[in-house]
């Protein structure tokens, strides 16, 4: 897609830090960083949505997430991640190409996760108090 900025930064027409790259994906750093090593994953080819990738292409795409989150844990020290999707614009997808945030974490770091993400108590509320069988069980979903 031709004016997509991460299609520019795959094809090299915008500079990026980059941190990994493979035939089907690039990491790099974020440029708006939630904290140090914050990564973008993307997929080369141009997709809005996680939906619209083949099985393939989504193991290679959680393949370069997992290689890309331990070469963070090992060469930034870090103790952990988060990783966010937003997938779609009401989920806070911001650049329609799909992308997945490796967000390293430290220990003694004083913000956190909930941070990112402001859950609405009322319909946090009204979620715990759902009929356990309108929920259904998980398996019943894979």
């Amino acid at each position: 897609m031709e004016d997509c900025v991460f299609c520019k930064i795959v094809q090299g027409e915008i500079p990026a830090s980059l941190v990994h790259a493979s035939g089907s994906t690039i990491a790099f750093l974020d440029v708006n960083p939630r904290a140090r090593g914050h990564t973008l994953v993307v997929p080369r080819r141009h997709v809005a949505s996680l939906l619209q990738l083949s099985d393939t292409e989504i193991n290679n795409l959680f393949g370069a997430v997992r290689f890309t989150a331990k070469r963070l844990l090992d060469e930034l020290g870090a103790d952990g991640f988060n990783l966010v999707l937003n997938n779609g614009e009401v989920a806070g997808q911001v650049v329609p190409h799909l992308h997945v945030h490796i967000i390293p974490r430290y220990n003694g770091e004083t913000r956190g996760v909930e941070e990112l993400f402001k859950i609405d108590e009322e319909l946090k509320d009204k979620v715990a108090k759902m009929p356990k069988e309108l929920i259904g069980n998980l398996s019943d979903w894979i």
